[in-house]
């Protein structure tokens, strides 16, 4: 077991460091192009080396060439004097050898091994040199080699060949490497540390932007300065800005939201403690004891109902992301929501009713969280229950209905009644925690209709209010929620 641990630990992939990786891809192409530049360098101080000794060489060969002469018998004849041939050979580094060769290719004079040119090879024109590599006696040379034509049909060229070790070549070569590369090893570890220190410039508005972030206080939520940071951090700072700004508004709400959850279960609590208070007074009768204890009961009741529809508000604006969420049938969830409140309708003496289309018609169905959309629907279902009023002479009537418009293929939910209604400029503020319309004198939190927005706008659907009966009195309310089609 902890031989495993170990392993797991040591494969961990580290954090990574923006630092060191545009570090890695600085350095990395400067280190591998290093060993090619020093290769091309050889390249060229071989050539370079060669040049003057192959000049050299080709004069050499001239020279040898103007000593081939065509005798009185149209033979080639050859003859170099002793201290030419003495002079060709002094070389101190390199051994150098020559050969004469005729028109029959009969050695006339020099080093019979010395290699031949390839048959293939085109001879071209008298006395245009030629230089190639070659190898003699288990040694590389290089060879200057021309072409004499001395007969009058050229058939049959004589040669001359110069053939030179590469000692004097690979020593000028070594030093014109030294020469280049040296400085490059010195100026390396150089190249190295300014980039390093140009890199270290480069990061330091980052490293001055953490500074600033950690000297503020927790409550400091203004926004960071955009323009004190590089082009290419400013949309970072932006963002991060967004956010404090979306933050700042979320306190604010939940700031607000507390104030007004502590308001409302006051009043409640204190009915509570009152109520208590009165219960225990010495000579209070039966009937006063009764009557507290029903007091007490309806604040219970009421404190548990603002309890619950807090819970529910804060479940409803936080599960947007985190409560998964599958097809819904939007008509079976009406129908459980009308069968758990048919009881408290009928007790209200109300006709609580649906109309619409049937479960599994073609696009009832709804993406979404069951539990957050069965919620909505129950609140405006209370809703209506609570402010619809009922008596004998006019019944309360109640009506659900799911719909597909056949046009744009949106459902629609609508809950109606026959109340009070909701008068124009309300229609807005209702949505709002803990608003409650004037003169309707029913007792409630304030929060049904918050909950109902919040979760439509998280499954993207709009919510609206129009009367029920325009030119009558009372004028009912409808909400309708139109479901976007995607």
């Amino acid at each position: 077991m902890k031989s495993k641990g170990w392993s797991v630990k040591f494969f961990k992939r580290e954090q990574r460091s923006l630092f060191g990786e545009i570090l890695d891809w600085m350095l990395t192409p400067l280190l591998l192009l290093w060993p090619i530049s020093l290769a091309l360098t050889w390249l060229v101080a071989q050539g370079l080396a060669n040049k003057p000794f192959d000049r050299a060489m080709v004069y050499n060969v001239q020279a040898l060439a103007q000593q081939v002469k065509l005798g009185p018998d149209k033979k080639v004849q050859f003859n170099l004097p002793q201290p030419a041939s003495e002079l060709l050979r002094a070389d101190e580094t390199d051994l150098v050898y020559y050969q004469v060769r005729g028109a029959n290719n009969e050695h006339l004079s020099g080093d019979r091994d010395v290699p031949m040119p390839p048959d293939e090879e085109d001879k071209g024109s008298s006395y245009e040199v030629h230089i190639r590599d070659d190898e003699m006696r288990g040694m590389e040379v290089r060879v200057a080699y021309t072409w004499i034509r001395l007969d009058a049909d050229g058939k049959r060229p004589a040669l001359v060949q110069v053939a030179e070790t590469r000692e004097k070549r690979s020593v000028l070569a070594a030093e014109i490497i030294k020469g280049v590369m040296l400085p490059q090893f010195a100026l390396l570890p150089l190249a190295v540390l300014l980039v390093w220190l140009a890199l270290v410039r480069g990061i330091k508005p980052l490293s001055e932007l953490e500074e600033r972030i950690r000297a503020r206080k927790p409550d400091d939520l203004s926004p960071l300065d955009d323009k004190a940071v590089p082009m290419e951090v400013a949309p970072l700072v932006l963002s991060v800005n967004d956010l404090l700004e979306r933050l700042k508004d979320s306190i604010v709400t939940q700031k607000r939201f507390l104030a007004d959850a502590a308001h409302q279960l006051k009043t409640p609590l204190a009915g509570l403690r009152m109520q208590a208070d009165l219960a225990q007074r010495s000579g209070s009768s039966e009937e006063d004891l009764k009557k507290s204890l029903q007091q007490i009961g309806r604040a219970s009741v009421q404190a548990t109902h603002t309890v619950n529809q807090l819970l529910s508000l804060a479940r409803a604006e936080g599960g947007g992301t985190s409560v998964p969420q599958q097809a819904c049938d939007m008509v079976r969830l009406v129908s459980d929501v009308l069968q758990d409140s048919l009881p408290r309708a009928m007790d209200k003496g109300l006709d609580l009713g649906y109309e619409g289309v049937d479960a599994d018609t073609p696009g009832v169905k709804v993406t979404g969280n069951p539990i957050l959309l069965k919620e909505m629907v129950r609140n405006l279902v209370e809703n209506a229950i609570h402010y619809t009023p009922s008596t004998a002479q006019r019944p309360g009537v109640i009506t659900v209905r799911v719909l597909v418009d056949p046009y744009s293929k949106a459902l629609v939910l609508q809950v109606e009644d026959n109340g009070p209604g909701i008068p124009v400029p309300e229609r807005d503020l209702v949505f709002q925690p803990f608003y409650r319309a004037l003169g309707t004198n029913v007792d409630g939190s304030g929060l049904g209709l918050p909950i109902v927005k919040e979760i439509a706008q998280q499954h993207g659907a709009t919510v609206s209010i129009a009367p029920t009966f325009e030119n009558q009195t009372p004028p009912g309310a409808c909400f309708t929620l139109r479901f976007k089609v995607f």
